[in-house]
């Protein structure tokens, strides 16, 4: 799409109005929006370079992102692996977007990562020789992936860094707080949020420097592995303060979610299939090394086109996942796994687990510079809200963790040594005032939440999914306005309402930036243009501009991409 294209969707720019000289002010150096792996680190760093931190979550403190998280964390650890080999795979997977200063600088960190996790406590699986147990996932030529418990690595991390934060005296832990906007002075700059608290109180947080570590968006899909906090709070936030955003139509799907109707759509991790599991369809055929060499490893892009593919061609719900031929007892490999499946009567040993395609991580998001900073001054972004430049169009498994620990370490740093000019000298509240519409609804008239929350994600499931294309995309910008005004007029103010405008102002966004890319790369595939573009390598960018009170898109621009980003610009292939 040509630079001076313009979108003109209306964004609403804050959703809560305030009386400023009733709002209880909490007065932090720094504060953290989440945490899971990316927040805990940043919160972390900030407080050992001297800041007070306040880290605030929505849910339980514990419940994130990183809990759920299956796979491990990549690291080069071994003499037969290399950082150059670990940038050249994750260069190869992203498609022409990854940056490879980002990757080298991610990647060379690695093992101080790991050292770093274990320093706090962490423990991973070892080989009987003491060594770190070290296993391989799609897209790595290496085995370079350490877990722990097998397949439960995110809740050791998670506990890890709960235990951390809780025992440090600098910071201060706010579960249960939804943030409802960010504050910002008269010049435009971030200096802390807006929430209410477990008590239904309004709440306001001043702070010099701001950083959204809010996770994903997977809770915009009806098949998803993200726990149900990951509505797109951050991208919301942030886009509503004015910040820019970056290749929101790349959502990764993982190609083998845990398929039971009723059930919540778990993740069959990666590694089943890095350990010898293999990909079946009702009719027992395996199916994956006709659509790829490296097979089951192919990266998740490609194993997800295949199995949705296959799903269409022998018109069933999933593909099954057999593990019969797996290295090892599979109920000792992956005893949470096992455990999940056992409750629904499915021995992982000898039946087949029924899986399919789930949203499973947003690549896209907050744009942010080389130190994590977005386009708004004292607001950062880290971790899957943001958008580094590490994946590029398609993420490899377990570099999410690395990524998480490596760059929020460094944007704690950054915050807590970063001035702290900008802030209003008494900290106060600026007020805000809620926006009119023209045309107020009937009379008598009710808002079904939880109807409108599911025609958005079975909407988003059908046609923002493993493939799209355009007309159906239109399609959604037309319903998520229609809802979105309606929400915002009926609903009450309440968190279940703020998640549900934050779910479709993502959706609304990434179905932008999935129309403006006109070409098929990574995890972005339209059968309408199933080639890559003859244009050259781009990233999307949507920059929001403030009028009359609201925000609109400015424009959805191509970003032409460093010319050493070239090499890798074609498909991922080791063949």
């Amino acid at each position: 799409m040509p630079t001076e294209d313009r979108f003109e969707y209306g964004f609403d720019r804050r959703v809560l109005a305030v009386d400023p000289q009733k709002t209880p002010l909490y007065r932090f150096d720094v504060l953290v929006l989440g945490a899971g792996a990316a927040g805990g680190a940043a919160a972390l760093a900030a407080a050992n370079g001297g800041a007070q931190v306040a880290v605030v979550t929505k849910a339980e403190f514990e419940e994130t992102n990183t809990l759920y998280a299956q796979g491990g964390m990549a690291a080069v650890l071994a003499d037969s692996d290399s950082p150059a080999a670990h940038t050249a795979d994750t260069l190869a997977v992203g498609c022409g977007l990854a940056e490879p200063e980002v990757v080298e600088r991610v990647v060379s960190q690695g093992a101080e990562a790991v050292d770093l996790l274990m320093s706090w406590g962490a423990e991973f699986d070892r080989r009987a020789d003491g060594g770190l147990e070290l296993s391989r996932e799609g897209g790595h030529s290496r085995r370079r992936i350490v877990h722990a418990r097998g397949d439960a690595t995110g809740r050791e991390v998670q506990a890890t860094l709960c235990r951390t934060l809780e025992e440090h005296p600098r910071i201060a832990i706010f579960p249960h707080t939804f943030v409802v906007d960010l504050r910002r002075s008269a010049s435009g700059r971030v200096v802390g949020a807006l929430a209410r608290d477990g008590q239904g109180a309004v709440v306001a947080f001043s702070a010099a420097h701001t950083i959204l570590a809010t996770g994903g968006a997977g809770q915009v899909y009806r098949e998803t592995t993200n726990p149900v906090i990951a509505t797109g709070d951050g991208v919301a936030l942030g886009f509503r303060a004015g910040a820019a955003l970056r290749d929101l139509e790349f959502f990764q799907f993982h190609p083998t979610c845990l398929y039971i109707a009723g059930a919540a759509r778990v993740l069959i991790s990666e590694i089943v299939r890095g350990a010898g599991g293999v990909l079946r369809d009702k009719n027992g055929h395996r199916f994956m090394p006709d659509f790829h060499p490296d097979a089951e490893l192919a990266p998740r892009d490609v194993v997800s086109r295949a199995v949705f593919d296959r799903m269409v061609e022998t018109s069933d719900t999933s593909v099954n996942l057999d593990l019969s031929a797996v290295d090892g007892d599979p109920h000792a490999l992956f005893p949470g796994i096992s455990r999940i499946c056992r409750f629904f009567g499915i021995d992982i040993g000898k039946d087949p687990v029924p899986v399919r395609p789930g949203a499973h991580y947003m690549i896209g998001g907050l744009l942010v510079d080389e130190a994590g900073r977005t386009t708004v001054p004292g607001l950062w972004a880290v971790g899957e809200c943001a958008s580094t430049g590490m994946h590029g169009a398609n993420r490899m498994g377990s570099n999410s963790l690395l990524e998480a620990i490596v760059l929020g370490t460094s944007v704690g740093r950054a915050t807590a040594a970063a001035p702290s000019d900008g802030m209003e000298p008494d900290g106060a509240i600026p007020p805000l005032t809620g926006i009119e519409d023209d045309e107020p609804p009937p009379q008598g008239m009710r808002m079904n939440l939880a109807d409108v929350t599911y025609s958005l994600k079975s909407l988003m499931t059908r046609s923002l999914g493993v493939k799209r294309q355009r007309g159906e995309m239109e399609d959604v910008l037309k319903k998520i306005s229609l809802w979105n005004r309606a929400v915002r007029a009926l609903a009450p103010a309440e968190p279940r309402t703020w998640e549900l405008l934050n779910m479709i102002t993502f959706a609304r966004l990434a179905t932008l930036a999935a129309i403006g890319r006109e070409e098929s790369r990574g995890v972005h595939f339209r059968t309408d243009y199933p080639e890559l573009s003859s244009a050259g390598t781009y990233h999307s960018i949507i920059r929001p501009m403030v009028e009359r009170g609201s925000l609109c898109t400015e424009e959805l621009t191509r970003l032409p991409v460093a010319m050493e980003t070239m090499a890798v610009e074609r498909a991922p292939s080791r063949a």
